[in-house]
């Protein structure tokens, strides 16, 4: 039986602003790209989330929602700098550490001997370190897999943590939204609804042959994640699996050639960025990514071993038919990675794809 924690910081760049700057402390802010240039907020703290200020959201938006919300430029290698110290005191309890972003990870404590190898002690420690050392604050999540201490993680925000005893991990599964399963977007989850699944439970007793019809290899996932089963180790040696760059345009933009100027543009920087990523990766595949000025988006990719202007033209084209008359406000290009042990492997041909 594993211990897990999954320790999230809560909205850690706008929290290290807020730190940094304590006149703006008590006041709605957000991390992101100024208005006039079309940005997007990276994160806000939660008085702005009081406002309906999100994520992802355009941040002329956001000030709409917000006329008092101080947007707040970002600095990554601030973020950067605060995350490797976080990182060092997960390291002083164990070796197993996965990290997800510069702002969580989860933590193999299963074998660690420190507050009598307590997990739920453990995590207490290591949330009060990090404020005495950052005065960040910080939540977490405890339990016997990785599934559900990224749940628990999240029920307690801010400043506390959630533990899942192996003995109330079936009933948790019972009761749980779906939409908190890894997987689980906005348009599945509708699809869910609209079959009459919302919970755990609907799942259980739902047939694996119906789920398949409709979901493919992931009813597999859903079934288990049903149960409370979560195999997956945590892993310290996380590999990479793509590289990605994609720019918020000053103005829409609705033609091929100017989604190709666009395009070009990108390529450079994601070429940059492809030469500082580990040797011994390879290119496995190619995405392009469209957001259209209703704030839809789309996608599409194909199995590739080169970063191949052309295909990503292909690509554009493909993304651009689901268009329907609306204009581009956003073009990313990614590229997914793999290791030459995997790359060798003869692999079936992966046809293009888009999810609207």
């Amino acid at each position: 039986m594993r211990k897990i924690i999954h320790v999230d910081m809560d909205c850690f760049y706008a929290a290290v602003e807020m730190r940094d700057n304590p006149l703006i402390a008590h006041l709605p802010i957000a991390v992101g790209g100024s208005e006039d240039r079309r940005g997007v907020i990276s994160t806000c703290n939660y008085l702005a989330r009081q406002y309906g200020v999100r994520s992802a959201m355009a941040s002329a938006h956001a000030l709409k929602l917000c006329r008092r919300l101080v947007l707040v430029p970002g600095r990554m290698a601030v973020y950067q700098q605060v995350s490797k110290q976080i990182r060092e005191i997960f390291n002083q309890y164990t070796e197993l550490v996965e990290p997800l972003s510069l702002d969580e990870a989860y933590l193999d404590v299963t074998d660690c001997t420190q507050c009598h190898g307590s997990a739920t002690l453990i995590a207490q420690q290591i949330r009060q370190q990090i404020f005495d050392q950052t005065g960040l604050t910080a939540s977490a999540g405890i339990a016997p897999n990785k599934f559900m201490a990224k749940i628990a993680s999240d029920l307690n925000k801010p400043n506390g943590q959630y533990v899942v005893t192996p003995n109330a991990v079936e009933q948790f599964a019972l009761e749980m939204s779906l939409n908190k399963i890894s997987g689980v977007g906005k348009v599945t989850f509708n699809k869910l609804q609209r079959l009459g699944l919302t919970t755990g439970e609907d799942i259980r007793q739902a047939e694996l042959a119906m789920l398949e019809r409709h979901f493919g290899k992931f009813a597999s996932v859903l079934k288990q994640r049903s149960l409370g089963i979560d195999e997956r180790a945590v892993n310290p040696h996380h590999q990479r699996k793509s590289v990605g760059v994609e720019t918020t345009l000053a103005a829409d933009i609705d033609t091929e050639l100017a989604c190709i100027e666009i395009l070009d543009k990108l390529l450079p920087e994601l070429q940059r960025r492809l030469s500082k990523v580990d040797s011994e990766l390879v290119v496995r595949k190619q995405g392009i990514k469209l957001k259209f000025n209703d704030f839809q988006s789309t996608s599409a990719e194909k199995t590739s071993t080169v970063v191949d202007r052309g295909l990503y033209i292909d690509l554009l084209r493909l993304a651009l038919e689901r268009a329907e008359g609306r204009s581009i406000r956003l073009i990313g290009l990614s590229v997914g990675l793999a290791s030459e042990e995997i790359k060798s492997e003869p692999s079936p041909q992966m046809p293009l794809f888009g999810d609207q």
